[in-house]
């Protein structure tokens, strides 16, 4: 679902802050094959998680970028969509940063678990013409419970998204 609101821009530049082990860039990469996908982590067991699985997947258009945000996102090309997993407590500088560079009609897409970062993604996008919107994600798996399946949920995710007119 994120990656649908996200709309990786064929031929253009993606953005993923906050990587982890990659998987949002590695899916944007396969989604638009023709654009450039950075995916920024600062962790350094996460980066070797990263590296591997971009090398595992193929993802030639995928360049890693060890640093943290958003001091890293100055030397980064201009980005068309802009995904942000994590932000070591920098969710606002980050959209700061993100705001002044994404193109226009561009889409920034936060990943929320907790209230707290989903208020603070939803202010960090009020921005003066923007369209923020959020959705909520719950997600159920199925476990035995005698001669039945129970339905277990898990926790939801919020995902905010922000467009650039």
């Amino acid at each position: 679902m994120s990656l649908a609101l996200l709309r990786p821009p064929a031929g253009g530049v993606v953005w993923d802050v906050g990587a982890g082990c990659g998987s949002v860039a590695i899916e944007a990469a396969r989604l638009a094959p023709t654009a450039l996908v950075c995916a920024v982590e600062r962790d350094p067991e996460q980066l070797a998680l990263l590296r591997a699985n971009v090398a595992r997947h193929g993802r030639r258009n995928v360049q890693v970028v060890a640093a943290c945000a958003p001091e890293a996102l100055a030397e980064l090309p201009a980005p068309g969509a802009v995904f942000v997993g994590g932000s070591g407590g920098r969710l606002a500088a980050i959209v700061d940063h993100v705001a002044a560079r994404l193109e226009s009609g561009g889409h920034v897409v936060v990943n929320a678990a907790t209230l707290e970062t989903l208020d603070a993604a939803r202010r960090a996008l009020a921005r003066p013409g923007w369209d923020v919107s959020v959705t909520q994600v719950q997600v159920a798996r199925g476990q035995p419970l005698g001669q039945g399946l129970h339905m277990v949920a898990l926790n939801p995710v919020f995902v905010v998204v922000g467009a650039k007119p």
